[in-house]
């Protein structure tokens, strides 16, 4: 039987999202033949806006409405402890608990080789360039996930955050600059944005620094 052209389109292109196998790429197909033509516009609307409304923070990489973000604009953050996280979502898990008050710095991914994934392919370079515009910063937690990417991002940065380099000014505000890494609790392989509330909190005040 030959599937008509726009359902069998939109099978492919719900089976490149990630975590969508073929048979769920067609059950979330045919589930929406049957959604009032209302409901689909609104929901194509919402895809082409999701692009063309947002922006990345020219700060700390967030996705956001406004240049900068929410959270960067906020003056009552805490602007010398700045948390480096793999992804926005991870944002969100943060928040949830209450805990942090500090400012973010999004990466966009971590270091892997296999997927030929350098420190030039995420805003590593861009978090140096924050740490070295003269403002204050004591604190750099580093938030990536518990996997080998993960690990092997913190690594690099914690070398590259603890190398003086530059004028010596810089250099005097990098050998004072407190690296740290999320404590226990985070399963090994875990996203943080599938950690608890409880587990985030514990992690974050269990930081050990690096």
């Amino acid at each position: 039987m030959r599937i008509p052209k726009p359902i069998q389109a939109l099978i492919e292109s719900f089976h490149k999202l990630p975590g969508i196998g073929p048979k769920t790429a067609q059950r979330l197909t045919y589930y929406l033949l049957h959604v009032p033509q209302t409901e689909l516009e609104e929901f194509a609307h919402a895809l082409s806006s999701l692009k063309k409304e947002t922006v990345l923070c020219s700060i700390c990489k967030n996705v956001s409405e406004h240049d900068p973000c929410e959270i960067c604009s906020d003056k009552s953050r805490d602007a010398s402890i700045i948390m480096v996280i793999e992804q926005p979502l991870d944002i969100l898990a943060i928040e949830r608990t209450s805990k942090y008050k500090g400012l973010y710095h999004v990466l966009h991914g971590a270091i892997n080789p296999l997927d030929n994934i350098g420190p030039d392919e995420i805003y590593i370079d861009s978090l140096i360039d924050r740490l070295s515009d003269g403002k204050p910063v004591s604190e750099v937690i580093i938030a990536t996930n518990p996997t080998m990417e993960g690990d092997a991002t913190a690594m690099y940065l914690n070398k590259k955050l603890k190398t003086p380099s530059g004028p010596e000014a810089l250099k005097g505000r990098r050998q004072k600059l407190k690296v740290t890494r999320l404590g226990m609790g985070i399963p090994t392989g875990a996203d943080l944005e599938y950690a608890d509330e409880a587990t985030l909190k514990q992690a974050i005040e269990g930081r050990r620094a690096l």
